[in-house]
């Protein structure tokens, strides 16, 4: 599964002062899709929960930078407000008047194809298709 170390990759960058031992992701309820049809080409679908504990930054800036990370990480989320809301949801424990424990869950998708060639399988995970409108964002923001 590549998208939960791309995501952390995303939240150390962009967000200021979130340190690697703060920072933690798990996968749950995972489990696979596929058919007995042709290759063993197959999906993942689980639920990445993402934990920042310990956090003294603003919740914005955390919730932009995965905004940002799905555009291009799992972009039909961001196009049904109905389904977002059951695909992207968060806690937040209140530790004192600085710091909070924030934990995230993002059910994700990732498609993986298999080829058999010259007996030997080739597996390569698909990019996600391009979520096209006119709303562009920097990838080089930061706050």
């Amino acid at each position: 599964m590549l998208k939960p170390p791309s995501l952390r990759k995303q939240l150390l960058a962009k967000v200021p002062g979130l340190k690697v031992d703060n920072l933690h992701t798990y996968i749950s309820k995972g489990h696979i899709e596929s058919n007995a049809h042709g290759t063993l080409s197959f999906e993942y679908s689980y639920t990445l929960e993402v934990i920042l504990t310990d956090f003294a930054g603003r919740s914005d800036v955390v919730m932009v930078a995965i905004l940002q990370w799905l555009r291009a990480n799992q972009p039909e989320l961001l196009l049904k407000p109905e389904v977002m809301a059951e695909r992207f949801t968060f806690e937040v424990d209140i530790l004192n008047s600085g710091t909070c424990d924030i934990g995230i869950n993002l059910k994700l998708t990732e498609r993986v194809g298999v080829k058999n060639v010259n007996g030997k399988n080739i597996i390569e995970h698909f990019a996600e298709p391009a979520l096209v409108d006119d709303t562009t964002i920097d990838p080089t923001w930061t706050i």
